[in-house]
């Protein structure tokens, strides 16, 4: 039996043929499991100091801004508090994602350089590992959803589709912004400005229904405005999310996903020359 050959091509753009592309992703499912878990033994994840960090570091700002909540406003209740917590925590997933995703290629670059693979493994491990910092996290905030009192409904299941459009938000987000660091490196430099900005920008120190009438546009310009409200509505306060926000999520994360794999893949032919 002969031994395959592997033949490395000029840079042309264009997307590679899909079909072979996607199965042998799929074929180095393994690969892409070890690798994150290299990555989160990296990280100490595997300790029990390592996964209370993972706790601790939302848990800590979650009270940091509730205080804040609680001094600018002069009043608040536990729904608040709740409220506060989902989200950030689920913005941490996006967030984790993106901060791993940002250097995914350009820390790969051994590993590109000297070997044939396709290069969307390395942010999909990215959101991988940033998936299993987010799952205690999700433990962690039902122990405190009941220690709040707040009641379970079956109305709250409509958190699993919405955890699902988040992922697949996070996995655009990251899949984009590795290959344009890339090209502009400097855009690590300026990521954490832009979580920050995110997260002021969401409704997570405050609930979407709060929003002044004027300011009403943020829901359409900030994909994770839709998503968290839908989350808060679903896991916090018991209620089906509405419609028009869970399509309007559906879409940003669509959308964000095809043209970042677009790009993507369009380009990563040309990463061992760029790095």
């Amino acid at each position: 039996m002969s031994t395959p050959t592997q033949v490395y091509e000029p840079f042309r753009a264009g997307l590679p043929p899909l079909r072979r592309y996607w199965k042998s992703l799929w074929a180095r499912r393994t690969f892409i499991s070890e690798y994150s878990r290299s990555e989160l033994r990296e990280q100490h994840f595997d300790s029990a100091f390592g996964q209370l960090w993972l706790v601790l570091n939302p848990l800590l700002l979650s009270a940091v801004y509730f205080l804040l909540i609680v001094i600018i406003s002069g009043s608040s209740d536990s729904t608040r508090y709740a409220h506060l917590t989902a989200t950030l925590f689920l913005f941490y997933l996006v967030a984790n994602s993106l901060t791993g995703g940002v250097k995914s290629i350009t820390a790969g670059q051994r590993l590109i350089l000297n070997t044939a693979f396709p290069r969307i493994m390395l942010p999909v491990s990215a959101v991988i590992i940033a998936i299993f910092k987010f799952l205690p996290t999700l433990a962690v905030f039902l122990v405190i959803r009941t220690v709040l009192g707040l009641p379970f409904t079956w109305q709250m299941l409509w958190a699993i589709p919405v955890l699902l459009i988040t992922m697949l938000l996070a996995f655009g987000l990251a899949v984009t912004i590795s290959c344009i660091n890339v090209y502009f490196r400097d855009i690590a430099s300026f990521l954490p400005y832009m979580t920050r900005t995110l997260l002021y920008l969401s409704p997570i120190l405050y609930e979407a229904s709060d929003l002044k009438p004027q300011l009403k546009t943020l829901e359409l310009f900030n994909p994770l405005f839709p998503i968290l409200d839908s989350w808060s509505r679903a896991l916090v306060h018991g209620q089906a999310p509405l419609a028009s926000h869970m399509l309007i999520g559906l879409g940003w994360a669509v959308g964000i996903f095809l043209i970042g794999t677009y790009f993507f893949l369009s380009r990563e032919r040309e990463f061992a020359v760029r790095l």
